[in-house]
């Protein structure tokens, strides 16, 4: 027999850092006790919402994806602002997403690499994004994210009172157990192709107890046992640019949810193929569900924009613009508080008469 080794594990992979741990990373940055009965009080009124025991309506609002704390500290300042004047209505949730699906390649987010120079500082990422959760939180403001991978929230989950899986992870086993763990509610969006059957399995799947292997707070590869989430809903995003916004594709998610056995309450984005992926279609979407709801449609319970310090976004490079997004277009922060002011007086004039 030969005593030459041949490597058969492993060939692909150049290298394994270690991360630290989330139990190290939560006592390095602890959080506080604004920030916890910020999330308390926020998961608690979204599940009322999700529930129809809160007649209001909660939108999901900030940037396609944060590659700036400051500018999303700076938007996170404006929307807690904005928030106090339409809370008798809609309840307001900052979009902070640090993770971004790929078709192909292309930078992956802010904690994959926070510097946006392909140094993937990723340990580095885990602090910073973590810190500006704190920073958001702190001010009382609820946070919602997305649900990427399995691993990072273990670092960050007990931050997020709203939790998002994409279109393209809906389909995920992964995902599916990952979201009956979860301590936030989640929504799951419809597939790429517009087809919602994918989510409503996951929403079957993900209210209901599951076994699988993950992480624990010290780092270790554990059995994760959970308990389900009652909180699983669907999301409206469109389909191949198709959107399924209109009162028709409504109507009838609502009627195959009902024939699932599942409730009826929803969240519609805005953007993706709903706005046929041009960020300035938005208002148009966000205005035709608002008017959804004042002829009665009590199911749409949700909306989500997506939402900057200023319009449109920028490739990644050297000398970037302030408050622009780098990934998906989205509406400045003007527009949408003036969408949400509108919609404000809309609903609360509807609810006076």
């Amino acid at each position: 027999m030969s005593n030459i080794k041949i490597k058969i594990d492993d060939i692909n992979v150049v290298s394994f850092t270690p991360l630290v741990t989330p139990d190290q990373i939560r006592r390095e940055i602890p959080i506080r006790e604004e920030c916890i009965d910020t999330v308390v009080f926020s998961r608690q009124t979204i599940g009322s919402i999700l529930q129809g025991k809160d007649k209001r309506k909660f939108i999901i609002v900030g940037p396609c994806s944060i590659h700036d704390p400051r500018s999303a500290l700076e938007y996170a300042h404006k929307l807690r602002k904005l928030a106090d004047e339409v809370s008798e209505s809609l309840f307001l949730v900052m979009r902070v997403y640090f993770e971004k699906p790929r078709t192909t390649v292309g930078w992956k987010g802010f904690i994959n690499d926070p510097y946006l120079d392909n140094s993937f500082r990723m340990n580095e990422g885990l602090h910073l994004a973590r810190q500006l959760l704190i920073d958001i939180t702190q001010l009382g403001l609820a946070v919602a994210g997305e649900a990427l991978e399995p691993i990072s929230p273990q670092y960050m989950a007990e931050l997020i009172s709203w939790t998002a899986i994409g279109a393209r992870t809906t389909e995920s086993q992964t995902h599916r157990e990952l979201s009956s763990g979860l301590s936030s509610p989640v929504g799951f969006k419809n597939n790429t192709d517009g087809n919602i059957e994918v989510a409503i399995n996951a929403i079957k799947s993900a209210q209901r107890p599951h076994h699988f292997l993950g992480i624990d707070q010290y780092g270790r590869t554990s059995m994760v046992e959970t308990r389900g989430n009652p909180y699983s809903h669907l999301i409206l995003r469109g389909g191949r640019e198709r959107p399924n916004y209109d009162r028709v594709s409504v109507q009838l998610a609502q009627k195959a949810l009902k024939e699932a056995g599942l409730s009826t309450n929803l969240v519609i984005d805005c953007s993706h193929d709903n706005s046929l992926k041009d960020y300035r279609n938005q208002p148009q979407v966000f205005e035709d569900c608002i008017q959804q709801i004042l002829r009665g449609n009590d199911g749409i319970v949700g909306l989500m924009l997506e939402s900057h310090l200023q319009s449109g976004n920028q490739s990644l490079g050297a000398g970037l613009a302030y408050g622009v997004s780098i990934t998906d277009g989205c509406i400045d922060f003007d527009t949408s508080a003036e969408l949400i002011r509108h919609a404000h007086q809309e609903l609360t004039s509807f609810k006076e008469k």
